[in-house]
């Protein structure tokens, strides 16, 4: 018998070979179809009775302990995590593996495991339960879910960390024999996890602020579309496969959570918008989301899966294969990879060639099945000829060629339709750069005629929505240009190169050059002068920019302050949450927090945390936490402007994060010795 499997008087007083060889296969087939089944449910189970009396029988002391290695086991081999919890996921995780030689020791003990460290052990795997409910929902749910919820879910990794810690401290080491190598790297975890402290990082902010851009239900602007497609991006949901597996993610959350709130709504929404510029048919993700509409049509006439493109999952008129074997609608794949893709959208490997090859025997089988069934396609008119798509080339390369003209007139009506041509269509974007419009566009900006700037720098801002898009313009020199339109072109063209300069410095580099070439003075004073539109521009990519530490001591040597506190205060703009979001990332830099944390500001957030919808509380109570916890006279001086009763009402009634804000606001007037 193996022994691993053998009771404690069967293996009482082991070799030392016998037990280094033990010791060696412990971590590899751990009775796997034993206890991997029964071990899912009752972990689980255990989960939801976590801190409930409950009358089960006593556990077994070696049960228990080969009880956790089995949870272990279970989440070293989850595999991947969500992006968004990818590091506390696969941290949480090794911690609990550095545990195996701690079982490994009291699993091989000569003698019998006392009754409180039973006690213990028993604590131990009902964390190990938490956290593996934890991973699990990490590894399988909702990526714009737990993306929404990072903050939330951040709490539950401390919350989990804190019951580790807990457990691990009752343990009687002394009583059960575990040697000092051992007991001092279990300390020394316990050590690290309290040391720790909530990760904050610019990467956590600028996915924050794409979720509220593409969130934003007033602001539908052209830009909106490159936020989309870099959130989707970072979220790894721009490709059929993973959106699909996203729509059935959603639908388990709906069932857990009720379709209607807020929070199932909003997601359902973003995830729609990814749909949407991936070219993917939006289904309703209530009904069915594992089957698409399509499959199914009135009459109970049933599709067959192989005559629909896996990209636009529609019946194919034209399918061709590709590299990897994989048929697709000929249009569709193209687009793919005009778009600069060179992998196959359905297995997503990278491809030898980009050559299409015409699948014969399928389309001959779709068009009987057209014939037999009487079927019309939805879309048939929309389908491009290829004179159509002949014609399109053309018009663009005249396009281009009218940019250079002698004539202003028709400069003009070339940029003005360029503009409009590239304003919705993602294709027309990469044709327009191919054929050179980026050049000729980018000299226009210094042209003195204000409309021919004005359909210049918008085109460019439309243009640049595409990544590729944003060097080639960043590599024309475009940037100082661009700022030069910012600081002396009409209302419109400021505010249009305000919106430029936010969609170019999603680049990292182009956030330094941006800013080397004093954009970020010229963005302040539109923030002062513009209109709404211009101040929201501007306080977007100011936002962007920001998120380089060295702009934000730029950005404050700008003056930026004074206009964000106008914003605070002229309720008729509608841009509260906007300045405090920038706030809140002025004070993680020691200058912002010098220039923000005056006296009058603390008042005006008090009176915000007091009077303020509640997502205007929850970012005032980001930002006061955030001043607090490095300054605690901020909290007095919040405390003398009555801040108190109103946070504890927001710690019980606020919405999620202002609740958690609320409270840590309390605790620093705790730890402070600053409570009423």
């Amino acid at each position: 018998m193996s022994p691993l499997l053998q009771t404690p008087e069967e293996s009482t007083a082991p070799s030392r070979s016998g037990r280094k060889l033990a010791r060696t296969t412990m971590g590899l087939e751990r009775d796997k179809k034993r206890h991997g089944d029964v071990e899912d449910r009752r972990g689980d189970t255990l989960v939801d009775e976590i801190g409930i009396v409950t009358t089960a029988p006593a556990p077994n002391g070696v049960d228990l302990v080969q009880e956790s290695v089995s949870l272990i086991e279970y989440v070293a081999r989850l595999g991947d995590f969500r992006s968004t919890q990818r590091q506390e996921c696969y941290s949480l995780v090794r911690r609990m593996k550095s545990l195996l030689p701690l079982f490994d020791e009291i699993r091989f003990l000569g003698s019998a495991i006392p009754p409180n460290g039973i006690a213990s052990l028993s604590k131990l795997k009902k964390v190990f339960c938490l956290a593996k409910k934890l991973l699990k929902t990490c590894n399988e749910g909702s990526k714009i879910y737990l993306a929404l919820e990072s903050e939330a879910m951040m709490v539950k990794f401390h919350a989990v960390h804190e019951k580790l810690c807990q457990a691990l401290d009752e343990l009687p080491f002394d009583e059960i024999e575990v040697s000092v190598e051992v007991r001092e790297q279990v300390e020394l975890m316990v050590t690290q996890l309290r040391r720790g402290k909530r990760r904050k990082d610019t990467q956590d902010m600028e996915l924050a602020v794409d979720l509220m851009a593409v969130s934003s239900k007033t602001d539908e602007r052209n830009a909106d579309i490159a936020i989309i497609e870099r959130l989707a991006k970072k979220l790894d949901l721009n490709t059929v496969e993973n959106l699909k597996k996203e729509t059935i993610a959603i639908s388990n959350v709906a069932k857990e959570r009720g379709q209607t709130s807020e929070c199932i709504e909003q997601i359902v929404e973003i995830l729609n918008k990814f749909k949407q510029v991936f070219g993917i048919e939006v289904i309703d993700v209530f009904e069915d989301p594992v089957k698409p509409k399509l499959l199914l049509k009135p009459g109970s006439l049933v599709i067959p899966h192989e005559f629909l493109c896996p990209i636009m999952l529609e019946v194919m008129r034209d399918p061709v294969i590709i590299a990897s074997g994989q048929t697709f609608e000929r249009e569709s794949i193209q687009k793919w990879f005009d778009s600069n893709h060179r992998t196959c959208p359905k297995t997503r490997e990278r491809l030898g060639h980009l050559s299409l090859a015409p699948n014969h025997a399928l389309k001959n089988l779709i068009t009987q099945w057209r014939e037999t069934n009487n079927y019309k396609s939805p879309n048939t008119e929309g389908l491009a000829s290829p004179q159509g798509s002949s014609i399109k080339q053309e018009e663009i390369s005249s396009l281009v060629e009218e940019l250079s003209s002698c004539q202003l007139t028709v400069q003009r009506r070339a940029a003005k339709d360029i503009r409009m041509l590239s304003k919705e269509n993602p294709e027309s974007r990469i044709l327009f750069a191919e054929n050179g419009a980026i050049p000729a566009l980018v000299q226009l900006l210094t042209y003195p005629d204000s409309k021919i700037q004005e359909h210049a720098v918008t085109a460019l801002l439309n243009l640049s929505i595409n990544d590729t898009n944003k060097k080639l313009i960043a590599n024309e020199q475009a940037i100082p240009t661009i700022i030069d339109v910012l600081r002396n072109g009409r209302m419109e063209s400021r505010e249009n190169s305000a919106a430029a300069l936010f969609s170019l410095s999603m680049l990292d580099e182009n956030k330094v050059t941006i800013a080397l070439s004093d954009g970020i003075p010229a963005l302040v004073e539109l923030l002062e002068q513009g209109t709404v539109r211009g101040k929201k521009d501007a306080v977007t990519a100011l936002f962007n920019l920001c998120l380089n530490q060295a702009n934000k001591a730029r950005a404050i040597d700008a003056g930026i302050v004074p206009p964000l506190l106008l914003l605070l205060k002229d309720k008729k703009l509608n841009m509260v949450d906007e300045a405090l979001s920038m706030f809140l990332l002025l004070v993680t830099h020691p200058q912002g927090r010098y220039e923000i944390g005056q006296l009058s500001f603390i008042g005006t957030l008090v009176d915000i945390i007091k009077k303020g919808t509640p997502k205007n509380k929850e970012c005032a109570a980001s930002v006061l936490l955030e001043l607090s916890s490095n300054n605690s006279s901020h909290i007095l001086a919040a405390l003398q402007f009555g801040v108190y009763e109103h946070l504890v009402d927001i710690s019980e009634t606020g919405t999620n994060r202002a609740q958690r804000k609320a409270r840590g606001l309390l605790q620093v007037m705790k730890t402070s010795d600053q409570l009423p």
